[in-house]
């Protein structure tokens, strides 16, 4: 990397042999299929905590693997394999009322990898908080567009944005303290 400004991710998984990333994927998508099965049903959208799986993964792999890890995250959904909210499965949910956030999710990586490689990480608590904010305002602003096409654009406000301002907030705060403890752990393997 020539920009001093870059850190790398939180654990330099950029930096392992390629079949380390690899494992390194599989893991993610792992942790993003066990966070999909701890969920809170509502309709249109169940709340989840996908979210909190994608900004983590985002923070910790750098926004590249990170977003890597997603794709293949949907990529296994789309093919049939029970990793989406309460084990759901197929190719149909990419159409559906939650698409607009599965869309999402591989942006929001990006982000909060991009900003942690730039120093919102665990080692700044307070920024981490920020990019673990953005990153959930960047999947409810795309996911609500995307419920507004079946549901009007009011009615996506009001059922896929406001009932999960307050668990962002809370994911937003876990995921910045998780942060802070890996980034810690790894401060302290040095």
């Amino acid at each position: 990397m020539t920009d001093k400004s870059v850190a790398p991710a939180l654990i330099g998984i950029q930096d392992k042999p390629l079949l380390w990333q690899a494992g390194a994927i599989v893991a993610g998508t792992l942790f993003l299929a066990a966070s999909s099965y701890v969920e809170v049903p509502m309709v249109p959208v169940p709340v989840t905590m996908q979210t909190l799986a994608v900004t983590l993964i985002g923070a910790v792999y750098g926004w590249r693997l990170g977003t890597l890890t997603v794709i293949a995250w949907l990529m296994e959904a789309a093919l049939g394999m029970p990793v989406l909210s309460g084990g759901a499965a197929g190719a149909h949910h990419f159409v559906g009322p939650t698409a607009g956030y599965l869309f999402a999710f591989p942006l929001v990586a990006a982000l909060t990898g991009w900003l942690a490689e730039r120093g919102w990480n665990g080692n700044r608590p307070a920024l981490a908080f920020l990019s673990m904010v953005f990153g959930n305002a960047t999947c409810l602003a795309l996911g609500a567009l995307w419920l507004a096409i079946a549901i009007g654009l009011e009615d996506a406000f009001t059922f896929g944005v406001l009932p999960f301002l307050i668990g962002g907030l809370l994911k937003s705060v876990l995921g910045a303290a998780l942060l802070y403890v890996l980034a810690r752990r790894q401060s302290a393997k040095r």
